[in-house]
């Protein structure tokens, strides 16, 4: 669906971005909008089968590896003959010979998130919106400028105004092969989570400059942080009226989707992060 000469070029072409991480979904969302594209987003690989049925986008851009329904299978389903019309561009995390020689039989464009990420996504993007190629090529030379990348591995952004904490948390979370951020106030860490996109923020729910509650508000406020999940930790007992304050949702994005009592005992919150990041070598929190 290549555009072609003479194509109405004013209305926002669509794209519909399917990614089990939150990180890589927030990242190129983020930045397809800001080329001047309507973006509409899916967790797994069933959701997008049926948004793109429904909204028929100009493009999708699909991980491979989601649950439910792996993007490669999914995309399949789409292309078979008298479907919509619509390019692809798959999308994952190790590069393989035998993924990009089906995608490039099914015609369909390839990026792996590990090597030039965003030079592959550009090109085609390039290559499918040629009336766009301006705006393209301007996101992209901003990315480079800033040294800005898709994570290669999961983030987590840790929120606390105790450093110790801070430090004991991504003492244990890197052993999980995590990445850590930290922010030590919920100012700090809006700014992180716009321009960083952690696959999981957890944060304390008692700090000076703005509670858990407020950051969580801010988080869903901007589209680039607004499906990033949120964990509240708290150095004591938190009522059952505050507690579904903080997990109702917010501008219709979830508020928190765990909240735990601080302990040395992190397998709980260590079992709810590893939910949201890509699989990683399973390592024991506490050694």
């Amino acid at each position: 669906m290549i555009e072609q000469p003479g194509e109405d070029r004013m209305a926002a072409r669509k794209i519909l971005i399917a990614d089990d991480e939150p990180a890589i979904l927030a990242a190129l969302s983020t930045r397809c909008r800001k080329m001047g594209f309507e973006v509409d987003t899916a967790a797994n690989g069933l959701q997008m089968l049926l948004k793109a049925r429904r909204t028929s986008p100009d493009l999708i851009i699909v991980d491979v590896n989601m649950p439910q329904l792996d993007g490669l299978t999914a995309s399949f389903h789409l292309l078979e003959p008298g479907g919509p019309p619509v390019d692809v561009i798959v999308v994952t995390g190790l590069s393989n010979v035998e993924t990009l020689e089906r995608c490039e039989s099914m015609g369909m464009f390839y990026a792996c998130k590990r090597t030039e990420f965003w030079r592959d996504i550009s090109r085609a993007l390039t290559q499918i919106f040629p009336h766009m190629a301006e705006a393209i090529a301007a996101e992209t030379g901003s990315l480079a400028a800033t040294a800005s990348e898709v994570p290669t591995r999961p983030r987590v952004l840790v929120v606390d105004d105790d450093e110790q904490v801070g430090e004991f948390l991504a003492s244990r979370l890197r052993k999980l092969g995590i990445e850590v951020l930290y922010a030590p106030n919920a100012a700090r860490a809006l700014r992180l989570a716009a321009g960083q996109y952690p696959s999981v923020v957890v944060a304390d729910y008692h700090m000076p400059e703005g509670d858990a509650g407020f950051l969580i508000t801010r988080l869903r406020s901007y589209p680039a942080t607004a499906q990033i999940p949120v964990i509240v930790l708290s150095g004591r007992d938190i009522d059952e009226p505050t507690e579904k304050l903080l997990r109702r949702d917010v501008l219709g994005y979830p508020g928190a989707i765990g909240i735990f009592r601080k302990s040395f005992d992190v397998s709980g919150l260590f079992e709810t992060i590893q939910h949201y990041c890509s699989p990683g070598p399973r390592v024991d929190p506490a050694a």
